[in-house]
């Protein structure tokens, strides 16, 4: 008795009776409906089928455009789409049309028939044109539509539809609800969550609750109601278990948050020390080799005269000067990349900076031939490290000079300063030259890559701007990039204003 009394309590036992009424009373209304609207539908649909035909035949052979073989092959056309058949008569009885004889020798007993108004033989519309009638042929068993009516040239115009018992049709289609209801019950305790957001409510409201409790958020508890169902008892239990693991996880959280620390501090200092240790194994094989060489050619007085003595000395002392940058050049992108290094912020004129590296260029620019537009009308002013932000503006310009190319027999730079709003500037140098292909516009931000490998060491330099330019702009958080234009290319940075 008792385990009988907690099913009548479940959710499952109440939304199954619930769903199996609400069926139920859905399929009477749908038997009711169709017993009492399917045959007044049907001849309807039927009738307005008719008459458009009637319409069209009228425009037909009021058309003196269209051959009487066309409009036969219209109508018959007509007449097999719609599963009908087309009788047309002059006056006189004078034979013109028709796509079943047995409708024209038994039309004379239908206009028998249609000359006395009875229970088998109904009009159902009628104009000063047409009159259609729903008749039950007794002697030949059938019952159809019939439209009778005269054309405006005279003829007299017949279509009749055949018509399927309707209440037969009634009965099928009752058979066939009363059996889907009936499955529909069957399997109504399976969908029954899905009906009634009164039964789904708590279900949805524990679903929420254990969706975040797997994103370790327990804030939210189950509200407990009066009722003593499963769904209760299982939000109880939900409540408590969610309350022990915040607990737990709190202190699990305490416990590893320094080691967590730890350890990444550890990995990173691990991985700098590897990408560093790559990086110089990586790009002083070159300069190590050239040194040994001519250090070896001294030693061994290949060549005794002074000055090829003191070239192959300045090739090592080139050489050691380029080795000495591109470490510093190493340890600074290190320090950026794993934010090691802090930035000293403040306000500063980024005119007159960008005036100091085109000063400091200015040999560059005139070996190159290249002509420099910049508007320096007034001070702009920034709030970045004028350090970092000098080392971008010349890693940008210094890579426009090596790249510059004659278009429309002009070598041109171009800087350009633009205030985006009220809180940034963008800073964009162009020059013209080749466009960059598109696989390679993400590919430059990395260090050591080189858009023409084919490039001398003495102006391709090492790789390493782009990638200290990506490194400090995203220590900003600020936009950086690269875009083709008609002529050339442009690269671009944006700074907070000052």
């Amino acid at each position: 008795m008792a385990k009988i009394k907690e099913k009548l309590k479940s959710v499952r036992f109440k939304l199954f009776i619930t769903m199996c009424i609400v069926i139920t009373i859905i399929v009477l209304c749908l038997i009711v409906a169709n017993s009492v609207v399917l045959e007044t539908f049907y001849l309807y649909a039927k009738t307005e089928t008719v008459r458009k035909v009637y319409q069209q035949v009228e425009k037909y052979y009021q058309s003196d455009a269209i051959e009487a073989s066309k409009v036969e092959r219209e109508l018959r056309r007509i007449a097999f789409n719609n599963n009908f058949d087309i009788f047309i008569k002059a006056e006189n009885d004078v034979f013109i049309f028709s796509t079943d004889k047995d409708f024209y020798e038994t039309l004379g007993r239908i206009n028998e028939m249609l000359e006395v108004e009875n229970q088998n033989n109904k009009i159902i519309y009628k104009d000063n044109d047409i009159v259609i009638r729903k008749v039950n042929d007794t002697d030949n068993n059938l019952n159809y539509l019939l439209l009778s009516g005269v054309l405006s040239n005279g003829y007299s115009l017949y279509i009749r539809i055949p018509v399927m018992p309707i209440e037969e049709s009634v009965k099928i289609s009752n058979n066939v609800l009363i059996f889907i209801g009936g499955i529909t019950i069957l399997i109504s305790a399976f969908i029954a969550s899905f009906v009634s957001r009164k039964f789904t409510a708590p279900i949805l409201q524990l679903n929420d609750i254990t969706k975040n409790m797997a994103k370790l958020d327990f804030s939210k508890k189950y509200r407990i109601t009066d009722t003593e169902d499963e769904i209760n008892e299982l939000g109880s239990n939900v409540n408590k278990m969610s309350d022990r693991l915040e607990k737990t996880i709190k202190q699990l959280r305490k416990n590893n948050i320094q080691l967590e620390k730890d350890i990444e501090e550890k990995s990173k200092i691990d991985e700098m020390r590897k990408q560093f240790i790559s990086d110089v194994s990586h790009e002083l094989k070159t300069p190590i080799a050239l040194i040994q060489g001519y250090a070896e050619g001294l030693i061994e007085n290949v060549n005794t005269d002074e000055e090829s003595r003191k070239f192959y000395a300045e090739v090592i002392l080139d050489e050691s000067n380029k080795m000495d940058k591109l470490v510093k050049q190493l340890l600074e992108l290190m320090k950026l990349e794993y934010e090691k290094r802090e930035f000293n912020n403040q306000k500063f004129d980024i005119i007159e900076l960008i005036k100091e590296v085109i000063r400091k260029c200015h040999v560059m620019i005139e070996e190159h031939n290249i002509k420099i537009k910049f508007d320096d009308t007034k001070p702009i002013y920034v709030n970045a490290d004028d350090f970092y932000i000098d080392q971008v503006i010349t890693n940008y310009f210094t890579n426009a000079i090596k790249h510059c190319e004659e278009v429309d027999k002009e070598k041109t730079i171009e800087i350009k300063i633009k205030e985006i709003d009220d809180n940034k500037v963008k800073i964009a140098v162009f020059n013209t030259g080749k466009n960059i292909d598109e696989e390679q516009l993400e590919r430059i931000w990395v260090r050591f890559y080189k858009i023409d490998s084919s490039r001398n060491r003495e102006d391709g330099g090492s790789g390493i701007g782009l990638a200290l330019v990506k490194a400090i702009m995203s220590n900003y958080d600020n936009q950086y990039g690269v875009t083709n234009k008609k002529n050339g290319v442009e690269f671009y940075i944006e700074l907070p204003k000052g």
